[in-house]
């Protein structure tokens, strides 16, 4: 409105024609001129500040969704475990169809390369919390069936051990202001010797060569792995040099239930009492 005003001023002044005098057009009311204007700078402020927030609120929104489908995988495998070690038909079944532990080991092996190298099925709902469920049910069969050797009272004791370690190491990982992302090298390096210990162990464990490789061996992989807990807690966080992307919070979720099982499988190594 304010341009059609101007344009017809100019258009009447500029006209030698016509002989009569043209008064200067009223200026544009305080409506008219900011009409088309942009928006006030505090916008501009407000929206950052929003981002920002919103980058927190996602962060905590992320570290949530984490620990909620956390929290079902391991009483999902605390339920499978109780029932595979209490129950003696079941206990009994398992054990004399070791089968179903091979099947199981398929599906666990194949779910876990599927949710950890391909980023597509890994972010699109709902097929990752379906793989995410398959994964869970077949490494807490797993779990229970190894749980099934044990006496009940060792299993129970190992289930607390676990979860006092993997408190522990969560409250420590959330409050240290020591970077543990940092530490991929040490990290690197410790699953080297334990991947050279365990091809060695499968080959002098079956002569009874040194029992005792055994525990060494459980007590290195429970370090290990309360460390990449202490690691993926971190990356969880999002406040240290190496942070997870919120996309993924089932690949999350699967790094810190996968670090807890194996926590207790080799508490229950080291600690637990095989039934006679």
């Amino acid at each position: 409105m304010t341009q059609g005003k101007l344009s017809l001023a100019n258009k009447a002044t500029s006209d030698p024609s016509s002989g009569q005098a043209f008064v200067a057009p009223a200026p544009p009311t305080y409506e008219e001129a900011t009409a088309d204007a942009s928006a006030p700078c505090y916008n501009d402020v407000e929206m950052l500040t929003e981002f920002t927030w919103d980058d927190h609120n996602i962060r905590r929104v992320f570290i949530r969704k984490v620990y909620t489908i956390l929290m079902t995988q391991l009483l999902v495998t605390v339920a499978i475990v109780a029932l595979f070690t209490f129950c003696d038909p079941v206990r009994d079944y398992i054990q004399t169809n070791p089968g179903w532990y091979w099947a199981s080991y398929a599906v666990f092996f194949v779910t876990y390369l599927i949710l950890s190298c391909c980023s597509a099925p890994r972010r699109q709902f709902p097929w990752n919390l379906i793989l995410l469920a398959i994964f869970t049910l077949s490494l807490s069969y797993m779990t229970g069936m190894l749980s099934s050797y044990y006496n009940t009272k060792s299993v129970v004791m190992c289930l607390g051990i676990a979860a006092a370690v993997c408190l522990i190491v969560t409250i420590f990982s959330f409050q240290t202001k020591f970077d543990v992302t940092s530490c991929q090298g040490v990290l690197f390096i410790f699953c080297i010797v334990m991947f050279v210990s365990g091809l060695v162990l499968a080959i002098v464990l079956p002569f009874q060569y040194v029992p005792w490789l055994d525990a060494i061996y459980a007590i290195l992989g429970a370090i290990l792995f309360t460390m990449f807990l202490a690691f993926d807690t971190q990356l969880l966080m999002g406040n240290k040099r190496y942070t997870m992307s919120p996309e993924e919070y089932v690949f999350a979720t699967l790094s810190i239930y996968l670090d807890i099982v194996y926590i207790f499988s080799f508490f229950l190594q080291i600690f637990g009492t095989k039934q006679e």
